[in-house]
């Protein structure tokens, strides 16, 4: 590993309660305190993504640049406030989680990636688990969660990068611990973010459609499906049908990465916002912390750290301290 920066927090912002539409948002301040702040960790990145809390308390996020440049996953040390590369060529990983046995398992995408799911080894080597649905080359894994029996679930959309390709959908896929695939029915055209609720009975699925496969703006008057939804969780791994939360078609901002806290509370990217928007389970606004750049993923912390909300978002990584603990399915007992 080699080390990237070492320095306090570079500085601290308010957090401000205003919509994209300059109305005020409803802010619970049990869950988000009212004297809590914003805290710029790290900005040197070209595209910050995937942060995961690793079995020491230890940070992990990507950095995925959009050319042929390496993709990193980087860590951040809650206890030093050093950043440090663990994996120099990622493969261009994306989402990122660790499972019960310590693997940090990463969705690996697109332009110049392994469009696979993969392994990050502690040596920061790269294996992959799955890079193909009934022998054609997965799209570009996206983001995942790992329930407690050790199931993966990940979404395959694609946003950009030069590989043709070989699937005609993008899906949701479950990966069983014995090694066997499942594509699962969501009625997603474009899936996202991916989490569980703590009670293990619900599956969160963001979809951002944006109508394009590159990395180019959408074309003016392309049709986008941009939602929130929930499905219930069988005893099989497989899900019910699906509920429609929440419907961003008009306001083209999707949902990126996203986790839950222990009361089930849905914490979700909305890249094109700027923000952090909590939800109850049925989909409620209930929070709303607004960052000076894009969103795209969160995680709480542990142990001491708990509380602490962690955020990729364009270039950087910060932190905020909340009222509530984080839920961590992977792991949870």
């Amino acid at each position: 590993m080699s080390s990237i920066s070492r320095s306090l927090v570079s500085w601290l912002l308010p957090i401000t309660a205003a919509c994209a539409g300059g109305t005020t948002a409803a802010r619970d301040t049990v869950i988000v305190p009212a004297d809590a702040q914003i805290e710029h960790l790290w900005g040197e990145g070209a595209f910050t993504e995937g942060a995961a809390v690793g079995p020491d308390g230890d940070i992990y996020f990507v950095d995925y640049p959009f050319d042929q440049t390496p993709g990193r996953v980087l860590k951040f040390s809650p206890e030093t406030a050093e950043t440090t590369v663990h994996c120099a060529d990622s493969g261009k990983a994306n989402g990122l989680m660790f499972d019960r046995q310590g693997r940090l398992i990463a969705c690996c995408g697109s332009g110049y990636g392994k469009m696979a799911l993969c392994e990050v080894l502690p040596d920061g080597k790269v294996r992959v688990l799955v890079d193909r649905y009934r022998g054609k080359r997965l799209n570009s894994p996206n983001d995942l969660v790992i329930d407690p029996q050790g199931r993966i679930y990940f979404s395959d959309p694609r946003y950009l990068g030069p590989e043709p390709m070989e699937l005609d959908h993008m899906s949701v896929y479950r990966l069983d611990p014995n090694g066997t695939l499942v594509r699962l029915k969501t009625g997603l055209t474009k899936p996202t973010g991916i989490v569980i609720s703590p009670d293990g009975q619900t599956m969160f699925i963001g979809e951002s459609d944006n109508g394009s496969t590159t990395i180019d703006p959408t074309p003016p008057g392309t049709a986008v499906r941009m939602t929130l939804n929930a499905y219930p969780v069988r005893a099989d791994g497989s899900l019910g049908d699906r509920r429609l939360l929440i419907n961003y078609a008009k306001t083209n901002a999707g949902v990126d990465g996203m986790t839950v806290d222990t009361a089930g509370n849905i914490y979700a990217a909305i890249t094109a916002q700027k923000a952090i928007v909590v939800y109850t389970p049925e989909g409620q606004e209930q929070a709303r912390i607004a960052f000076p750049e894009s969103t795209t993923n969160c995680c709480f912390g542990r142990g001491t750290e708990a509380s602490r909300l962690y955020i990729t978002a364009g270039k950087s990584l910060y932190r905020v301290r909340l009222g509530m603990d984080g839920y961590h399915p992977a792991t949870a007992e």
